[in-house]
């Protein structure tokens, strides 16, 4: 009999399905104040100034975390995931960032050659 799978494996599962097909999809507004419906945004802040670095990096951690593929569609935008990519990794959780990093090696960290 199979063991059940993890709670570590549900959750990759569930990332992985929300996924968009491509990061070029990603077309989500990069300036300006955005409110994030209440599926998302169900604790605390609602409205989003993406032109402070720490409400930018709070929106996208919620939306990551909390969106369905038409959300992480609508909400985030290509180019400011990749350029927050290297910081925004360290505050999601494992399984996010590995189900986004092995879908998109734009966002994988790049291994430094030894000298």
């Amino acid at each position: 009999m199979a063991s059940p799978p993890s709670i570590s494996e549900l959750r990759r599962a569930k990332f992985t399905r929300r996924l968009p097909g491509e990061l070029a999809t990603l077309a989500g507004p990069a300036h300006g104040t955005v409110s994030l419906p209440l599926h998302l945004a169900w604790s605390g802040l609602t409205e989003f100034d993406l032109d402070q670095p720490r409400l930018r990096m709070s929106y996208y951690r919620i939306v990551l975390a909390e969106g369905l593929h038409d959300d992480l569609v609508q909400y985030l935008n290509q180019d400011l995931l990749i350029s927050m990519w290297p910081t925004l990794r360290t505050l999601i959780s494992r399984d996010l960032r590995g189900v986004w990093e092995n879908a998109f090696t734009e966002l994988a960290p790049r291994t430094q050659a030894v000298a």
